[in-house]
Formats: C-alpha cells, sequence, structure tokens
C-alpha cells in the first residue's frame, strides 16, 4: 500500500489561538508534534485546526469535512480568563454528524469537573468530599465541617489552579487563614462569614463548589497517571507546592515515565482493573466514550495495612491533557484508529440493512 493510501482517514487536532495562530499552524512546529507524527504511523493524515471565538464558522466547516477531531483546550483559558462554551457547542454539532469526537462535551461535562470527586467518592480513590451546588447549601455546612479539620475548596469548573483554596481555621474564633494554589499567593486571614461570602461569585461561574479534606502528605509529591482510553499509557511525579507555605520550597519539575514504572504498578492495576471501570459505570460512560487522553491526578493517602501506600483523587483532566510521556502518542494514535475503525464498521453494516445509508 502506497503511503498516500495508507492516511485513509483525515483528524483534526484543535488547540486555541488567534487567527494568526490559525495561518500559521504546521504539525512540524507544533507542541502536538509527537501526537502528529504517530497519528500518520497509523494511516491517519492528522491537521491543525486553531479555534478561538470568532474562528468558529471556519473551524465548523473543517471540522465537518474530516473523520475525527482531537481537542486540546483549557475550559478556561489562562491568559483570558475566556471559557469554551461555544467550542462545546461546535463539537456536539459535529459529533451528531457523525464525526468521532475526542473528548465529547459532554464526557467532559462529566469526567473533567471536580464534582468527579464528589460522584466517585466511593470508589477506592475516594475520600469525605462534599459538592455544593449552591451558596446556601454551602453557608449552612462548611462551618461544620471545617471543624473536622484543613479543607480545600475547588471551583467545579477550571484548571491551572484557578478556582482552588485551602481553608483552615485561625484560632478560637470565626477566623480562617486562606491560601489560594494559583500564583504567589500569601495566606489572607479573614472572617469566615466574610469568606464564605465572597464564594456566592463561584456558584454563578464556576458551577459550585466541591470541598475536600486537606490531605497531610501532599509535600510527599503528586502522580499523574496518564490513560488512554481506559489503559494507562504513562506517569508522571512531581513535588508539588499549591496550597503550601514559603517554608516548604519550590515545586519540582514533573518527571515523566513510561507505564511500566515499577514504582506505579499498584496504581496502574487499580486503574485499570478497578477504578476506571468503575467511573464509566459511575458516570455513565461508555467505554468507547473514554477519552483518547486523559489523566488523573492523585496525592498519598495514608499507608495501607501492609505498608503500601493509598492514593486519592485530587483532579480529572481531559480537556487540553499536555505536556504528556513520550509512551503516550503512540497509545493515543492506536485509541483514535480502533475508535475510526469502529465507526466505519457500524456505517457498514448500517449500509447492509439500508441500502439508501451514506457511506461517505
Amino acid at each position: 500500500m502506497s503511503r498516500i493510501n495508507s492516511l485513509s482517514k483525515r483528524v483534526a487536532i484543535v488547540w486555541r489561538g488567534d487567527r494568526q495562530a490559525r495561518a500559521e499552524a504546521r504539525s512540524e512546529t507544533s507542541r502536538l508534534r509527537a501526537v502528529f507524527e504517530a497519528l500518520s504511523r497509523h494511516g491517519i493524515a492528522a491537521e491543525a485546526a486553531v479555534w478561538s471565538e470568532d474562528l468558529t464558522g471556519e473551524v465548523r466547516d473543517q471540522l465537518l469535512r474530516v473523520d475525527g477531531v482531537l481537542v486540546w483546550v483549557d475550559p478556561i483559558s489562562t491568559a483570558t480568563h475566556e471559557r469554551r462554551g461555544r467550542l462545546d457547542a461546535l463539537l456536539s454539532e459535529v459529533a451528531a454528524s457523525g464525526v468521532f469526537v475526542s473528548a465529547l462535551p459532554e464526557v467532559a461535562a462529566k469526567m473533567g469537573v471536580k464534582a468527579v470527586l464528589h460522584r466517585t467518592r466511593a470508589l477506592g480513590w475516594g475520600s469525605d468530599t462534599a459538592f455544593y451546588e449552591t451558596h446556601s447549601a454551602f453557608s449552612l455546612a462548611f462551618a461544620d465541617r471545617l471543624a473536622a479539620g484543613p479543607r480545600v475548596l475547588k471551583q467545579n469548573r477550571g484548571n491551572g489552579g484557578i478556582g482552588v483554596w485551602k481553608v483552615e481555621r485561625a484560632g478560637a474564633g470565626d477566623g480562617v487563614v486562606v491560601l489560594e494554589a494559583r500564583g504567589e499567593s500569601a495566606p489572607r486571614t479573614l472572617p469566615l462569614p466574610a469568606f464564605v461570602e465572597e464564594r456566592a461569585a463561584d456558584f454563578e461561574t464556576g458551577g459550585g463548589l466541591v470541598e475536600q479534606p486537606f490531605l497531610p502528605r501532599h509535600l510527599d509529591g503528586m502522580v499523574r497517571c496518564y490513560m488512554s482510553g481506559d489503559r494507562v499509557v504513562g506517569f508522571g511525579h512531581q513535588l508539588v507546592r499549591a496550597l503550601a507555605g514559603p517554608e516548604a520550597g519550590p515545586a519540582g519539575p514533573r518527571l515523566y515515565s513510561g507505564p511500566t514504572d515499577p514504582r506505579f504498578q499498584r496504581l496502574r492495576t487499580l486503574m485499570e482493573s478497578d477504578w476506571t471501570p468503575g467511573l464509566a459505570r459511575t458516570l455513565e460512560i461508555a467505554s468507547d466514550a473514554l477519552p483518547v487522553i486523559w489523566d488523573a491526578d492523585f496525592l498519598l493517602g495514608p499507608p495501607g495495612p501492609e505498608g503500601d501506600d493509598s492514593y486519592v483523587l485530587c483532579e480529572i483532566n481531559v480537556s487540553s491533557v499536555f505536556p504528556i510521556p513520550d509512551e503516550a502518542p503512540e497509545e493515543l494514535a492506536k485509541t483514535t484508529a480502533r475508535r475510526l475503525s469502529a465507526i466505519k464498521a457500524k456505517r457498514l453494516i448500517a449500509a447492509k440493512s439500508d441500502p439508501a445509508e451514506d457511506l461517505q
């Protein structure tokens, strides 16, 4: 088979940018170069589809002409704080036309929000988590839960540390010490009622608040488990310092490794055999709708009876998972190829039962 004929499927890779970035986008200069190359090795021609709100019409025309769409766009731009609502509407429209999309907006809305921590708390990765859908519910319950010890609050929709706070009592009064995860914010001390009132806006723009206990072992490092569909494709380990005082020192770089890293084989087994299937069942997501690339962040919990580390889920990312381990592009390309082949097979079956079915 010739090289041209082998590239029998077309996939658009979407990321955020302006009109100039769209005009200048090239696979060989993109940060996703390894993804482009891996897709090509599996017979998939990938093209850049740079998106912004004012480019939605052009991108729509492009996406309707391809077989699949892979998305790397954060829910909230860290530069402009713009949200991606128009893109999600576009992706839903494109998916409804028969184009393969990962991650589907409805899947991202289930997995890529902090409420997933509450909905899946019964899995082995869970903790004593609360989800507040309204400001009044938060106002009524938070003070009593804070009495049990320091808590972490997270906006339901966010990324990059936006809308994450550590809150703990400041002595015997009604004061609290609040430390924000994003940037270099210094701790603030203020009355608890004032902090609660500040959070009212989070229910308008952030979709509610999730609350978890602050984990004492957070300085021991975070493990990021990279997934393609329901399979582990690599790990990242990092010394994190968000929600820690300056005395903890600087954060460390995230160090990447492949799925066979011996340090994390217990986590790999749990993710593949138990937690990912449990996630899919709980959220009612078909296994073939799990994103072609996603990750789960874990902090260490108390050691188990055998001395093994336990893992506590603190976030799932599905919208713009990058950087990724060197092994991940090949695996996500395999997953994409399987998904496209499955869609083609379904269309062939439908065509046999209905000769009028359009196979184009």
